[in-house]
This record gives structure tokens, C-alpha cells and sequence, in this order.
């Protein structure tokens, strides 16, 4: 059998793409930008036989599991380049290929060992894959050799925390993205995706901008909703977007904890902005930056940019001015002042963006310049960033000083347009500025996202947290400086911890100016195999913030070793690890390679496992009731004084508050509500301030 010597570049505009559902079904086969197809120009291509993806979101973080089977058309050997988009937050934590029809399971390495290795398998023709980072939104995965007319089944797991806006946390497929020019992609077969969806707080809702009634939905309880699609044809060129909102009327903490028998535990503390904050909105100034470079023609970035930024300015109201300005390598103003946000100003505005063209180069520090002469001492000034934050490298440094010298009462928000976006940038300009970072899909609700966005701008919910834990010891918390709680955008604390038993934990805060002090109970278990996924982000985060400090001294070199280390402890692809794909198990010891990946994702399987089979009992308690009910004697049934439970009935998506199943307990979570008073502190109203603990008993 010959095998060719040229590499075959096919191309995944997101391995998500290719894992991704369509929603609408054609006779002809599914079209999308960046499925698998050579662009290399020797022609050939892999035709994707099965695409199943199994999500589940446990209290804001998503697991992906994506299973594939893609079928090679050509009758030669062919080595497979392909890559994909990194979802927002995302992190790749396993990958598999089947190899004689058994499963094996990579590991993390050095990016350079695991590269070295891969190519010394294939001049001896044998069954290595490779899976690298190639920057900061871009993964590569490759597996040679692919036999003639053979077929290659491949796993990709991900782990994601999800961003809260408004109380709606938003998962997304970023369908929309070529990640490498003139692909022209067609393939066949079903598509599936199923997601779960678990949280302690009550979800109230559960939609689609995207997709709408294509997605078929059900409530089996406040705690557990399910979501499903499946379809064998339709267009995958936009992305798909599903959304759920919790309903916390109450500012609150929520505790999660991964821990397994005799080594450190891992947690995460999630603080809320409840219902009660809703403020009023004074008037404030905007300056609206819009990127109208050459990359923002790619996926109709501009025009996604003016749709935001017309329903942003749809949300503001009489008591604010703003300004727009349009830049690429120099900044262009609208109006040349700030203007009332009246109808006549906004339809201006309008008529100013409507033939802006992406033209040039970009280059953000001059925009950046002129929108902080806008800052005055009695009127707050927001800047507000369309962008997809692709300037030139050595601007950098340049636009993160600029943020250091600011205007003392501006602040800086990014809002990320598109899918191929720097997002490293955008949410490291926003974060060193006390503002935030947002990113905009083309398949969301661009209303409930600018109102969402304008509700935040207002002002924030608290500043100068601090919180102190005492009874337990943690240690390596992420982030170290935790940022300002935004209303509808809850703050995380990721951290360790030794040791078990119940811990004081101490809030600080700034509240309009004056000082919150409270205490609460929380109890950190001896043992906790229900969320092993946090594990890994605490990694991530880490990595990243690491990445972010060593940026902006300007230099990386420091920080690598430690980057490296903890990629290959918790199976983290960076851009300096990667994971490798070896034959069998013999092969690992050879190149003596320990299999922790494979002890992590056995015990990750085992609690994913476990979570299946409480989320199966809970949708079949519901189904239970569906349909006629046994009959029972009335002697029977007398003392019971039992009424009869609701039918189930799936709800289209974009409803709230369906049929309501019988309620089950939710899923084990330490949650305290921050009551607040009538007297006044601020628009806020806060003055007594206590913690209502109410400890979730573990189930044995």
C-alpha cells in the first residue's frame, strides 16, 4: 500500500463545526464553512460518516463530548491536518482515537516532544494523532496515516465555563468561522446533539436565538432541563446558540467542591448579583469605538457590529450622551462631541454607520486616544469596543499601557464581534480598566444582550471584594484580584484546599461607597467526586492569568515552565502542550509517558456516569406521570390525599416556565442568599446584610 508523501490540509472550521447541528433539512447534503475537506490542492476528500455530541451544563459549566467517524474517499494512505476555532473559555481536555477497534486515550506533552514523537511514527507508517494549539483561537489536530477507503473514529472533549449575562448563560457552537480561506465544505450523515442542563439554581428559561423551534425542549424538574436536535441535512453556516436563565431573586454564594480521597480538594465560589439590585439608571456619557478594518469584512463582522451597536443605542436613555466613531488605521467621529441620546441623535448615528466599509489596517491606539477626550470630572465615560481585536502584535504593549493612563472616571468595555476574535486581548483591555468583556455571536439576542450590557455599564454592584477563608487551608486562588460584581454577571473564585470540615468565609465589599462585611459557613467535604470538572478550569484559569501577567511585562519566558507543567497535570492543551495519540499502551512506556490523562478521564467518566443516572431518575420520575395513571382503591387512596401530577408536555424553545414536572431535590450545592434591607444605602438599599445558609445534606 503507498503512502503519499504530501501532507493533505483538510480543514474543520471548528471541530465544533463539524459537531454541530443544523437546524433546517435539506434533500442535498450540509453545507458550512470549514467542515472537513482538502485545500491543499492535491485534492481528496474525508466524507464525516457519524457526528454525535453529547453536552451537559452542571451549574455553568459545559462538558463536550464529540464522537466522530469520518470515512477516507481517496484509495491511498493520506495524513489528515485539520483545525477548528477555540470556543470562548474554552479548554480541550481529552482525545482519543479508535485503533483496532480499541479506544485510546492521548496525554498532554511538551508541544515540541509530542510534535518529535508524532513525526518519528510516521516514517515508520504506523497510528500516531496529534492535537496542538497553533494560537489563541485556533486548534490543529492531526492523524496519520488515514488507510485507503478506511474509516477513523475520533473523540474531543472540552470543558467550558459559561459567561452569565443577565441572569442568561449563553453556550455556543461557533459554526460561523473558516479557519483557513476558500474551503468549500460539503458533508453527509446525521448530525445529533443532545444537552443537559443541571443547576442549583432554578432555570426559568431555556431558548434558541439561533434555531428557535427547531430544537425540541423539555422541563423535567426547576433543576433539569434537556435540549435536542438531530437532523440529516441543513446549512451549518451559522452558529448555534442556546441559552438558559436562572432565577435568583437574591445576591448570593454558591459552593462547589472536587475533592478526591487523600489529595488537595478544588472549589469554586460563585457570587451573585440577585434581582433586588436593579438600579436606577443615571445619566452617563458612551463613546462607541467601531472596528471598520480590512479583518472585519470576514463572516460579516462589520455588519454584525452595527446591529450591536443599534441596539445598544436602542437602550440608552434621554439622560445619557454618547458618540460614535469608526476606526482602522485612524479614528473617524460621527458627530465630534457627545450628543443627547434622543431619537434624532441615535437615527444620525444610524445614518453615519450605514456605509461604513472594513477597509485597511487596524489600529486601535489612536481611537483609543480620542475617545478619552471625551472624559470629564462629573460624568462617568464608558468606551465601548466593537472589535475582533486583531491588531498589529506590537500594539500590544502599546494599548496596554494606554489603558494604565486613562482618564481617572473611564472605564473600557470590549465587546468581541464574530467568532475569530483576540480575545485575549479584548478581555485583558476591559479587565486592567475595571470594565468587562463580552462577545457577540451572529445567531444571539442582540436585544437582550444590550440590555443585559447596558444594565452593567450603569455602574457596578460591588467593588473592592475581598473574601477571606478561614477552618480550611487554600491556597493558589484564581484570580488573585477578584474584579467588581457586575449586576447579572456573577464573579468566580477558583482555588485549593487542604484538609476537610466546615470553614468561616468572610466578604468584603464596597457598595456605593460604603463598606459590606459579612461572614457565613461553608462546609469544604473530606471527599466530593461529583465535579471533577473544576478541577481543569482552576488549571485553565491559572494558565491564563500567567499568560496575561508575563504579556504585560513582555516576556513569556518566565512562566513557561510552570505553563508546561500544569498542561501535562491536568491534560490542558496550551499553545506550549499538546496532546499526543500513541497505538497502545506499550508505546506510552516506551516513550515513557505517564497515562494520567487516562486515570483523569476514568474518573471523570465515572462521575459523568453517576450525574446520568440522577438525571435519568429525574426524567423518569416526570415521564412516570404521563398518560393514565394506575387506578387505586379509594381506601388506599384517602390517607394519601394524593392530587394528581401535571402532564409533561416538551415545550418549543423560547417559552418560559413549561408544564411543571414533579420537582426532584437539586443537585447537591451550598448556596446562601445575601437578604438586603429597605434603608438607604444608595439606589441599592442596602444596610442589614446577613447570610442564610442552607447546607445541601450529601447523599451517601
Amino acid at each position: 500500500m503507498k503512502t503519499t508523501r504530501q501532507n493533505l490540509r483538510y480543514s474543520l472550521g471548528g471541530l465544533l463545526a463539524a459537531l454541530a447541528l443544523a437546524t433546517v433539512v435539506f434533500p442535498t447534503p450540509l453545507q458550512a464553512a470549514g467542515l472537513l475537506i482538502a485545500d491543499g490542492g492535491l485534492g481528496g476528500v474525508l466524507e464525516i460518516k457519524e457526528h454525535d455530541a453529547q453536552v451537559t451544563i452542571n451549574n455553568g459549566i459545559a462538558v463536550t463530548k464529540v464522537t466522530q467517524v469520518f470515512h477516507n474517499t481517496e484509495k491511498r494512505q493520506v495524513e489528515a491536518l485539520y483545525t477548528f476555532p477555540v470556543p470562548k473559555g474554552a479548554s480541550v481536555a481529552g482525545f482519543s482515537m479508535w485503533i483496532n477497534g480499541k479506544e485510546m486515550v492521548g496525554e498532554v506533552l511538551e508541544k515540541q516532544r509530542a510534535r518529535d514523537i508524532y513525526n518519528s511514527y510516521k516514517q515508520t507508517r504506523r497510528d500516531p494523532g496529534l492535537l496542538e494549539q497553533v494560537d489563541y483561537r485556533t486548534f490543529e489536530m492531526r492523524i496519520f496515516p488515514i488507510g485507503s477507503e478506511a474509516d477513523q473514529k475520533v473523540q474531543i472533549t472540552y470543558y467550558q465555563e459559561l459567561d452569565y449575562d443577565h441572569d442568561w448563560a449563553t453556550y455556543v457552537y461557533p459554526l460561523a468561522t473558516v479557519t483557513r480561506n476558500g474551503v468549500d465544505a460539503r458533508t453527509t450523515g446525521k448530525f445529533a446533539l443532545s444537552v443537559d442542563v443541571k443547576s442549583a439554581v432554578p432555570i426559568a428559561e431555556l431558548e434558541s436565538p439561533s434555531h428557535g423551534q427547531a430544537f425540541a425542549v423539555a422541563k423535567h424538574s426547576d433543576a433539569y432541563w434537556q435540549a435536542n436536535l438531530e437532523t440529516t441535512g441543513g446549512s451549518l453556516a451559522r452558529d448555534i446558540v442556546l441559552a438558559h436563565r436562572i432565577a435568583r431573586p437574591k445576591t448570593g454564594m454558591d459552593l462547589i467542591t472536587s475533592k478526591r480521597s487523600g489529595e488537595d480538594g478544588f472549589f469554586c465560589l460563585t457570587l451573585t448579583a440577585g434581582e433586588e439590585v436593579a438600579q436606577k439608571q443615571d445619566g452617563m456619557d458612551y463613546v462607541f469605538v467601531l472596528d471598520a478594518s480590512g479583518s472585519m469584512a470576514d463572516s460579516g463582522k462589520l455588519l454584525l457590529s452595527k446591529d450591536a451597536v443599534a441596539a445598544f443605542l436602542n437602550e440608552l436613555g434621554e439622560a445619557d450622551r454618547f458618540e460614535v466613531m469608526t476606526f482602522n488605521v485612524k479614528p473617524d467621529l460621527a458627530f465630534g462631541q457627545l450628543r443627547p441620546a434622543n431619537a434624532a441623535s441615535k437615527q444620525e448615528a444610524l445614518t453615519y454607520l450605514a456605509p461604513q466599509q472594513a477597509r485597511g489596517g487596524t489600529v486601535l491606539q489612536p481611537a483609543m486616544a480620542t475617545a478619552y477626550k471625551y472624559a470629564s470630572a462629573d460624568r462617568p465615560l464608558n468606551v465601548v469596543i466593537l472589535s475582533d481585536g486583531l491588531t498589529e502584535q506590537q500594539e500590544r504593549r502599546v494599548l496596554l499601557e494606554q489603558i494604565k493612563s486613562r482618564p481617572g472616571n473611564t472605564r473600557v468595555f470590549c465587546i468581541g464581534v464574530g467568532n475569530d476574535v483576540n480575545r485575549p486581548l479584548l478581555e485583558q483591555l476591559a479587565e486592567d480598566s475595571g470594565g468587562l468583556a463580552a462577545f457577540v455571536s451572529p445567531g444571539d439576542n442582540f436585544t437582550r444582550q444590550a440590555r443585559a450590557f447596558r444594565q452593567k455599564l450603569t455602574r457596578p454592584f460591588a467593588t473592592g471584594l475581598e473574601i477571606k477563608i478561614d477552618g480550611v487551608e487554600v491556597s493558589d486562588l484564581e484570580p488573585k484580584t477578584l474584579p467588581n460584581l457586575y449586576s447579572g454577571a456573577p464573579v468566580r473564585l477558583y482555588g485549593r484546599y487542604r484538609g476537610n470540615g466546615t470553614a468561616q468565609v468572610a466578604l468584603r465589599a464596597s457598595i456605593n461607597g460604603q463598606e459590606l462585611k459579612q461572614s457565613a459557613q461553608m462546609e469544604f467535604p473530606k471527599v466530593d467526586a461529583e465535579n471533577p470538572e473544576i478541577n481543569r478550569l482552576w488549571a485553565w484559569h491559572r494558565v491564563n492569568r500567567l499568560l496575561k501577567e508575563a504579556d504585560r511585562n513582555g516576556e513569556r519566558s518566565p512562566v513557561l515552565d510552570e505553563i508546561v507543567r500544569l498542561g501535562e497535570d491536568f491534560s490542558i492543551v496550551t499553545e506550549y502542550t499538546s496532546f499526543l495519540v500513541l497505538e497502545n499502551d506499550a508505546e506510552y512506556q516506551r516513550w515513557k509517558i505517564a497515562r494520567k490523562n487516562l486515570d483523569t478521564l476514568n474518573r471523570d467518566r465515572t462521575a459523568q456516569a453517576k450525574r446520568r443516572e440522577q438525571l435519568d431518575a429525574i426524567r423518569n420520575k416526570a415521564l412516570a406521570n404521563l398518560g393514565p395513571q394506575p387506578a387505586v382503591s379509594a381506601v388506599s387512596a384517602a390517607p394519601k390525599q394524593l392530587a394528581a401530577a401535571p402532564a409533561l408536555v416538551p415545550t418549543a424553545v423560547n417559552r418560559s416556565a413549561p408544564t411543571a414536572a414533579p420537582q426532584s431535590p437539586p443537585p447537591r450545592r451550598q448556596s446562601w442568599d445575601l437578604n438586603t434591607g429597605t434603608s438607604p444605602v444608595g439606589p441599592l438599599g442596602v444596610l442589614a446584610v446577613f447570610w442564610l445558609l442552607r447546607r445541601k445534606q450529601k447523599t451517601s
